[in-house]
């Protein structure tokens, strides 16, 4: 009797964003596996793999979107189903973590839902996880499980590298992403050796209204410049055009913005087709609808770099020399 000893790659996508999945495995020059995915009913969701996930190596894309709890589910019931089948491997891939946001106890009788999701997905059968440009880097703490963390951000860099002539300042929205503009500027030296200098918002979160900041003052010199404002999303866009029209009082001569997850919660459309922004840059972590589509919005493929993540896993390579060890949060 001989042993098989080659391994089999197979690739899944829940319904949320197929079109990003089906670009992942183009870059691959391999197909989607083979799912069948419907609601009963009562709206409760059924997955049944068609062929054979038998010792294979299978990874698991789906997008949290809304309705994010429905998303997060299928994910959960997707991966379920290949544990089930006898699958050796399954990597959770969810470009953009769901409930990241709150990864800590800010206030009392609050809950940690990044900590209940890792739960969730080790619960579910996830052997591993990969996502990209977290909310917040602790999360990767609350695995057990082996955690893969891609960035954006020599996607986004590389775009405005080539697109602003000048130097430009780069902008964090608060004081707490200081540390992925000075990444932004790290890069954008070692690559295309530009000089740039960093510059933050000072902003108060509102306690009495969900998702709404103010912005209270520009810590920096943007006067006469052209800014950049870097950030891991972009949710009502609230925010993002605050800061823009505080960066343009303090002098500021034109103000772009670049981030990872395009969430757009109304009525962030309308707030940025309204607003002084020069451009917003993100990727497709998250589909972006028609009615979204402005000609502000600049949509990159985040595909090839996950295929290159989920190749490297898949032949046991370093995930972190794709990037220079620049995919640390």
């Amino acid at each position: 009797m001989q042993l098989p000893t080659n391994k089999r790659l197979m690739i899944f996508s829940g319904t949320s964003n197929p079109r990003l999945a089906e670009e992942v495995a183009t870059c691959l020059g391999m197909k989607l596996g083979g799912v069948e995915i419907s609601s009963f009913a009562d709206s409760s969701t059924y997955v049944r793999f068609s062929e054979s996930v038998r010792g294979c190596d299978a990874f698991v894309i789906q997008t949290i979107c809304y309705p994010v709890d429905h998303s997060v589910m299928q994910h959960f019931i997707m991966i379920d189903a290949l544990k089930r089948a006898s699958a050796k491997r399954i990597t959770a891939v969810a470009p953009f973590y769901p409930y990241a946001r709150q990864d800590r106890k800010a206030r009392g009788r609050e809950p940690i839902t990044a900590r209940l999701m890792a739960d969730f997905y080790e619960a579910a059968g996830t052997d591993r996880i990969l996502s990209v440009d977290l909310h917040a880097g602790q999360i990767q703490g609350f695995f057990n499980a082996p955690f893969d963390h891609l960035t954006a951000l020599p996607l986004l860099a590389d775009y405005f590298a080539k697109s602003l002539k000048d130097d430009f300042v780069i902008v964090s929205p608060d004081a707490g992403g200081v540390r992925l503009a000075d990444k932004w500027g790290q890069y954008l030296n070692e690559m295309y050796g530009l000089t740039t200098q960093v510059a933050f918002l000072h902003k108060r979160r509102r306690r009495d209204v969900r998702n709404a900041t103010e912005t209270l003052a520009v810590v920096g010199d943007v006067e006469g410049r052209v800014c950049v404002v870097v950030d891991d999303m972009i949710d009502t866009g609230g925010t993002l055009t605050h800061g823009c029209d505080a960066l343009l009082n303090a002098g500021a001569t034109e103000v772009y913005a670049a981030a990872t997850h395009p969430v757009l919660s109304d009525p962030a459309t309308d707030r940025i087709k309204n607003s002084a922004l020069k451009q917003i840059v993100v990727t497709n972590t998250l589909p972006v609808t028609s009615e979204k589509e402005i000609d502000k919005l600049v949509v990159l493929s985040i595909a090839p770099i996950i295929a290159e993540a989920i190749k490297a896993v898949f032949e046991e390579g370093s995930v972190s020399e794709l990037f220079h060890d620049k995919n640390q949060p």
